[in-house]
C-alpha cells in the first residue's frame, strides 16, 4: 500500500494541472481522477481483490431481497416486449402471433396518416407541458415548507395528510371533484343560492388541461415530496449555522445552500419527468372522456385503447404504443445528455 500511495503522489506531481491548485479553472479534472483511480486499483495486491464469488456470498441477503422485484419487472415489463411484433402483423388472436399475416410497416403508415392520432399527440404534449409547468415545482415548494416546520409532530401530521390522496384511485378522485365542482356539486349549489349563476368546470373542454392538472396536484403532490425531503436531510446542517453566523438570512440560506443541495435531485426528477412526457394518466382521462368529449381528452394512451383494443385492431394499437415508447426513450436520452452538459449526473454518473 505504501508503494501505491507513492505512485499516486508521483502521478499528482507529474500532472500538476489536475490538482485543486492547478489548471486554468483551478478544479480537478474528472478524467485525471478516474485515471488515478484505475491506477490505484491496478496497483492493489491480487490477494486483496474480492472475487465475484466472494462478493456474491457477501451480498447474498441483498440479492435475495431484490429477486421478487426483478421477477416482477421481467414478467410485467420485459416479457410483454415480445408482443410488439404484432405491430408488424395483421394480428388475429385466433391465429396467434405465428400464424398472423405479416404486413411490415403498413400499420405505421396507417397511423401516421390518421388525423386522430396527430390530434391525440397534440393533446398529450399540451397536457404534459401544462403539468410540467404547474405541477413539477409544487412538490419542491412543499418540501421546502415542510423542512422549515420545526415541530416534528406537526410535520408528521402534514406529511400524512398530503400523502393520503396518493392511495386513492382515479375513480374516487374524479368523483370527489365531481361532488365539489360538478353541475350539482357544492360550488354550483352555493352559486345558485346566491344568484351568481353556475361555473362549468367538469365539462368544459377549454379548461380540461387545468382540471386534470389540479387533480394531479391534489393526488400526487404529497407523494412527490418524499425524494426532495430525502435530499434536504442530506444537506449538512453546519452549513446553515455557518451562514447564519455570517449574517445570511433565511432567503439567502435557501438560495445558496438549500437549492444547490437539491439541484442534483431536481435534475434527476426532471429527466424522469421528461421521459414520461407522453404518459399523462390513462385512467384519469378515460374516466372523464365522455364528460368533455374525445377532442379534449384523447391522448396517446386512450387512442391506443379505443382505436386499437376497442376496435379489435390490436396491431394498430401496438404500433401507437411502439411510437410512444421510442419517442419517450429519445426524450429521456436527450434530457440526460442535457443534464450531463450542464455538469449534473442525470440518470447515471458519466
Amino acid at each position: 500500500m505504501a508503494s501505491t500511495v507513492a505512485d499516486q503522489g508521483e502521478d499528482e506531481q507529474q500532472h500538476p494541472g489536475d490538482g485543486p491548485e492547478g489548471g486554468a479553472a483551478g478544479k480537478p479534472s474528472r478524467r485525471a481522477a478516474r485515471r488515478r483511480a484505475r491506477q490505484a486499483l491496478a496497483a492493489l495486491p491480487h490477494q486483496n481483490r474480492l472475487t465475484w464469488r466472494v462478493r456474491l456470498r457477501r451480498d447474498k441477503s441483498l440479492i435475495l431481497m431484490t429477486l421478487p422485484a426483478i421477477a416482477l419487472l421481467l414478467v410485467f415489463s420485459y416479457l410483454p416486449l415480445f408482443g410488439t411484433i404484432t405491430a408488424f402483423q395483421y394480428y388475429d388472436p385466433l391465429d396467434g402471433i405465428r400464424n398472423s399475416e405479416w404486413v411490415g410497416l403498413y400499420q405505421f403508415r396507417q397511423l401516421f396518416g390518421d388525423p386522430l392520432f396527430w390530434h391525440a399527440l397534440e393533446n398529450t404534449l399540451y397536457i404534459s407541458a401544462v403539468q410540467l409547468v404547474l405541477f413539477f415545482p409544487i412538490p419542491i415548494l412543499l418540501a421546502l415548507l415542510l423542512n422549515s416546520v420545526l415541530n416534528s409532530r406537526l410535520r408528521s401530521v402534514i406529511q400524512a395528510i398530503t400523502f393520503l390522496p396518493h392511495f386513492y384511485s382515479w375513480v374516487l378522485v374524479v368523483t370527489l371533484f365531481q361532488q365539489m365542482l360538478g353541475g350539482a356539486g357544492l360550488l354550483n349549489h352555493f352559486l345558485r343560492q346566491h344568484d351568481l349563476g353556475t361555473w362549468d368546470v367538469m365539462t368544459n373542454p377549454h379548461t380540461f388541461s387545468l382540471l386534470v392538472t389540479s387533480q394531479v396536484v391534489w393526488k400526487d403532490a404529497g407523494w412527490g415530496i418524499i425524494v426532495f425531503l430525502a435530499a434536504l436531510s442530506a444537506i449538512d446542517q453546519n452549513l446553515y449555522e455557518a451562514a447564519a453566523s455570517d449574517g445570511a438570512g433565511r432567503w439567502r440560506r435557501m438560495w445558496h445552500i438549500t437549492l444547490p443541495g437539491m439541484r442534483s435531485v431536481i435534475v434527476l426528477m426532471l429527466v424522469l419527468r421528461l421521459g414520461n412526457t407522453l404518459s399523462v394518466g390513462f385512467e384519469q382521462l378515460l374516466v372523464q372522456r365522455f364528460a368533455v368529449g374525445h377532442d379534449a381528452a384523447d391522448v396517446l394512451d386512450t387512442f391506443s385503447f379505443y382505436y386499437g383494443i376497442g376496435t379489435q385492431n390490436y396491431s394498430y394499437g401496438a404500433a401507437a404504443g411502439i411510437f410512444k415508447s421510442v419517442i419517450s426513450l429519445l426524450l429521456i436520452w436527450g434530457a440526460n445528455k442535457l443534464a450531463h452538459r450542464f455538469g449534473e449526473d442525470g440518470l447515471y454518473r458519466k
